[in-house]
């Protein structure tokens, strides 16, 4: 069958990638690049072996752990023999053979004898050099120590003078945390200076990167307690509240007894002390209940579903009219909040000011005064309706009877008095005010709580 044109180009693409196989293969084996290829000197110019050998034993027999090396050349070949103290030096007896030209190889017969002496006194003699050098240089190292003297102590000095940093920076933390800052800083730059001044620059290479290292590990490990000291500084800066102050952080509730470098101190409405951490503080929700004087107390009461709700809340109105401890201004307010099947209930609301009145002891007061007045208006508050069920048969008529005999209607009590409702003790409570005084008189720890700084 005839070939066609391209089954014959197919051919001979197939015959010439055979042939370049062979080629391929070679390349591929060899190196991107070859070693330079050693040269060796033919017989006319090579050195004289005797010159060669007299050079090496030479040189040998000014270094005191070769001199024990015999040295043999023939046609260019090294052969070192005898004895050294170590491996060490019979590697650099090699080194050295195979620098000189007409060398063409070191051929090491040299035995390691590992004797005491030849191991120690190198080890000696270098620890006796290194004492020589630092005692040329103890003038250096006094003088790189008096600098650092004189840096570290000025900048303690510095960092000492806490009137200059609280006047410039007018918060006490803040004050102390800069001196520390200029304490540490004033070291740092002593260390640098006397290290340079000697020469030590390797040494505080490794130093600063080991402080570096030591600085990431250790802030890892503490990140919580640094969290912290920041919080300190922002809630500082911030003064969210002040000392006395009856707030709510979370759901943590008390009055402030100071704000420390890691914690707020309050002291609970039990008379305890509680310590929150600053970082729980600074994330925390903060009410604060002394901020604005005027606070809102609110109660529900409910009257029958077949009694008038608006009367009943003009007459619960007029009632808390007459307490003395109830704003006019803001009045008081109420309003339906939701219907029952048997009953209404009425909201009712009014406003105190808790710098002359207990919250807790007025809005109890306003409740029983508005309750009573209800029921002394003839309204109904309704209690709760059960429906019974009985399994056997019973009388109507019975029940009825029971009933009726047993139902007792209360008399509709007296309204309060005028002279009732002002005997009442509303005052507000401050034992609480009185002990967080004296705790903040007794203890020395430093507050951060700046009453001339305004408040965020």
């Amino acid at each position: 069958m005839p070939m066609t044109t391209r089954q014959i180009y197919t051919w001979l693409a197939g015959l010439c990638l055979l042939a370049l196989l062979p080629a391929l293969e070679v390349s591929a084996q060899e190196p991107d690049e070859p070693p330079p290829p050693q040269i060796v000197q033919t017989v006319g110019d090579v050195p004289d072996d005797q010159a060669i050998e007299s050079r090496i034993q030479a040189i040998f027999s000014e270094i005191d752990s070769l001199k024990r090396i015999d040295v043999d050349v023939r046609e260019g070949v090294v052969t070192l023999s005898g004895g050294v103290s170590n491996s060490a030096a019979a590697i650099r007896a090699s080194e050295i053979a195979g620098r000189l030209v007409g060398v063409v190889t070191v051929e090491d017969k040299i035995d390691r004898t590992l004797d005491i002496e030849g191991n120690v006194s190198p080890l000696v003699d270098t620890l006796n050099a290194r004492l020589r050098s630092y005692y040329r240089a103890l003038p250096l190292l006094g003088l790189g120590l008096a600098l650092f003297l004189v840096i570290s102590l000025a900048g303690h000095m510095l960092a000492s003078w806490m009137w200059m940093w609280r006047r410039i920076l007018r918060n006490p933390f803040l004050a102390e945390l800069v001196s520390q800052a200029v304490r540490v800083a004033a070291i740092a730059i002593a260390l640098v200076v006397g290290l340079s001044l000697i020469g030590a620059n390797a040494l505080m290479g490794t130093i600063l990167g080991g402080v570096g290292v030591l600085g990431i590990a250790v802030g890892f490990a503490v990140r919580d307690s640094l969290e912290n000291y920041i919080s300190s500084i922002m809630l500082s800066l911030r003064q969210p509240f002040r000392a006395n102050e009856h707030v709510m952080i979370g759901n943590q509730e008390g009055k402030v007894v100071r704000l420390t470098s890691r914690a707020t101190v309050l002291m609970t409405l039990d008379g305890n002390h509680l310590r929150i951490p600053n970082a729980m503080v600074f994330k925390a929700v903060i009410l604060n209940y002394s901020r604005n004087p005027e606070r809102r107390f609110e109660f529900d009461l409910g009257v029958d579903a077949e009694d008038d709700p608006v009367a009943a809340m003009k007459l619960g109105l007029g009632a808390l009219g007459t307490l003395p401890f109830v704003l006019k201004q803001p009045d008081a307010t109420a309003f339906i909040e939701t219907v029952g099947d048997s009953n209404i209930v009425l909201r009712f609301q009014g406003w105190v000011d808790q710098s002359r009145s207990d919250f807790n002891k007025a809005r109890g007061l306003a409740i029983s005064t508005t309750k009573d007045a209800l029921e002394s208006g003839g309204f109904t508050l309704p209690e709760p309706i059960y429906r019974l069920r009985f399994d056997s048969a019973v009388d109507p008529e019975a029940i009825s009877r029971a009933a009726a005999t047993g139902k007792v209607r209360r008399k509709p009590a007296d309204p309060p008095t005028q002279e009732g409702i002002k005997a009442q003790d509303v005052a507000p409570d401050n034992h609480i005010d009185k002990k967080v005084d004296e705790e903040r008189a007794e203890t020395t720890e430093t507050d951060l709580l700046d009453s001339g700084r305004p408040v965020e």
